[in-house]
């Protein structure tokens, strides 16, 4: 067990929202293992995500923007475990990590702010909306081709001060952050699956150790959600055959139904102008399985050169 003096180091982020999730952790396992405080220490790293905020994630190299630091520090042994915004995770890891632990999920919905409309259909012809999110900005533009998308990145404060300094009309957010952050009050409406899929892994917080590190191993297995890994087991492995990045608009989302898991899943042109979706229901030990299927499903019926920009 970790003590004061030998405390499990958490790697994470630095952000407001990414330090909530690493509380969030800590808490759950003093919870667990009656242990204090004391026994844990936040270690922040800083990503290449987090540094480079003037270009399009799209153009640096995609998800592991987010999380390559994080692996170093766990790979080296500077830190025990890494809390990551499953969203922001690589389908791949590194040599030696492993995934086998997720915290129940949030509120899987994006979350529309705006200090001008409540909601999205009441967007004038015309308005600015800020997105970083390629899957996003595709679905928007697939609804409203009338609206006008510019590129919006940063944090959750950073980029509300933007639609305080008239940069865009509206934007989205995660409603799990907003939550986790207290600041649910700043979504004018909840967009409902329905309306918009969200990310695959939307709202789910996963924690990454070393596969020999049989300490926190045995720490981190009893605050994992199964049902939380078996959702993600789906979409993940829908989103590995999809062979998806932040440069392709991918959505999916899983539901466990009884002993069934349901996937709905949507693939866009980056320019919205054509989308692709599909569903697929399965016994919960088949999740992964159906989640390749249905993503084969979709790939057929993209024609070549689907997800470039045209």
């Amino acid at each position: 067990m970790p003590t004061p003096q030998n405390p499990l180091k958490i790697g994470t982020r630095g952000s407001p929202l990414a330090l909530a999730q690493a509380h969030e952790t800590r808490g759950r396992l003093m919870a667990a293992h009656a242990l204090p405080e004391a026994a844990f220490e936040i270690v922040v790293i800083k990503t290449t995500g987090d540094r480079v905020l003037d270009r399009p994630l799209k153009e640096l190299g995609g998800k592991g923007l987010f999380t390559k630091e994080i692996e170093e520090a766990l790979t080296s042994g500077a830190i025990d475990i890494a809390v990551h915004s499953m969203k922001d995770m690589p389908v791949l890891q590194p040599e030696g990590l492993t995934l086998g632990c997720y915290l129940p999920r949030e509120d899987v919905r994006d979350a529309f702010v705006s200090s001008t409309a409540a909601r999205l259909a009441d967007l004038p012809e015309g308005t600015v909306v800020g997105s970083s999110s390629l899957r996003r900005r595709a679905q928007l533009l697939n609804r409203r081709p009338d609206l006008k998308v510019v590129e919006f990145r940063g944090n959750v404060q950073t980029r509300l001060r933007k639609l305080e300094d008239g940069v865009a009309a509206a934007t989205f957010l995660a409603m799990a952050g907003l939550n986790r952050l207290g600041m649910a009050g700043v979504a004018r409406s909840a967009i409902e699956p329905e309306e918009m899929l969200p990310a695959v892994a939307q709202g789910a917080i996963g924690i990454e150790r070393r596969v020999a590190d049989a300490r926190a191993e045995a720490l981190l297995a009893v605050i994992h959600d199964r049902v939380t890994g078996e959702r993600l087991e789906a979409e993940r492995a829908y989103l590995a055959e999809l062979d998806g990045s932040c440069e392709t608009p991918i959505a999916g989302l899983a539901v466990i139904e009884g002993d069934e898991v349901w996937l709905r899943g949507e693939i866009l042109r980056p320019d919205g102008s054509e989308a692709i979706r599909g569903e697929g229901r399965a016994p919960v030990a088949d999740a992964a399985e159906m989640g390749r299927d249905l993503a084969r499903r979709l790939l057929a019926q993209a024609p070549a050169g689907f997800f470039s920009w045209r």
